[in-house]
């Protein structure tokens, strides 16, 4: 049998696996906080790729400017972006983009937000006020959010109620405990965004028919 001559497009490995699938719903979806809540955590226990990471070692130089009260176990920081994927049942793709929880990275923040869907803003018990200016930044983007309080060994438990009165949240915002390093839980705070997200959109907003 003659063989196929290797520039014929029958011998080329086929790169279906790598074209989106045109009935698929993608979802930019951002995952934001305060300095070490757990983002970064988050994203590598729920991503099924390989996730993105951008972290450097915390040095002395930036301890004035980085508050470690509640954090000392905490060695790295994110300087750009963390970023996952994870696809659920139904063929929506989530595209997760964790983003730095220091002000000084606020405008990075807002390129890393633009095109973003919605927002899963992580907060911790121990320190609920450091949440209100990132969920301040997320309604500026006009993104709608979910709330999910990452359980630490350490924090304090408040009932859920307690939790939405102190972080003023609107009453369709909805707010989850989770544990960043438990699967389970993640996935329900992230679907539960998802789902916030889908019922807030118009639905041509994320037909993929409608997409370029």
């Amino acid at each position: 049998m003659d063989s196929v001559p290797s520039g014929s497009p029958h011998d080329r490995p086929s790169r279906v696996g790598y074209l989106p699938d045109r009935d698929q719903t993608l979802m930019k979806l951002v995952v934001a906080g305060p300095f070490g809540v757990g983002k970064t955590t988050l994203i590598r226990t729920l991503s099924e790729i390989a996730t993105l990471h951008t972290e450097e070692a915390m040095t002395e130089a930036g301890r004035p400017v980085d508050d470690l009260a509640g954090l000392p176990e905490k060695s790295t920081t994110t300087v750009a972006v963390d970023f996952g994927r994870l696809t659920l049942p139904g063929n929506t793709v989530l595209y997760m983009f964790g983003t730095p929880g220091q002000r000084r990275f606020f405008p990075l923040w807002q390129d890393i937000a633009r095109g973003a869907l919605g927002a899963l803003v992580l907060a911790d018990t121990r320190r609920l006020a450091d949440s209100f200016e990132i969920m301040d930044m997320v309604e500026e983007q006009g993104l709608p959010y979910a709330v999910a309080v990452n359980r630490f060994p350490d924090s304090p438990d408040h009932p859920p109620e307690v939790l939405r009165a102190h972080l003023d949240l609107h009453a369709a915002t909805p707010l989850l405990l989770c544990d960043a390093r438990e699967r389970g839980s993640s996935l329900d705070a992230l679907i539960a965004l998802a789902e916030h997200v889908l019922d807030t959109l118009p639905a041509a907003s994320t037909d993929p028919q409608d997409r370029p």
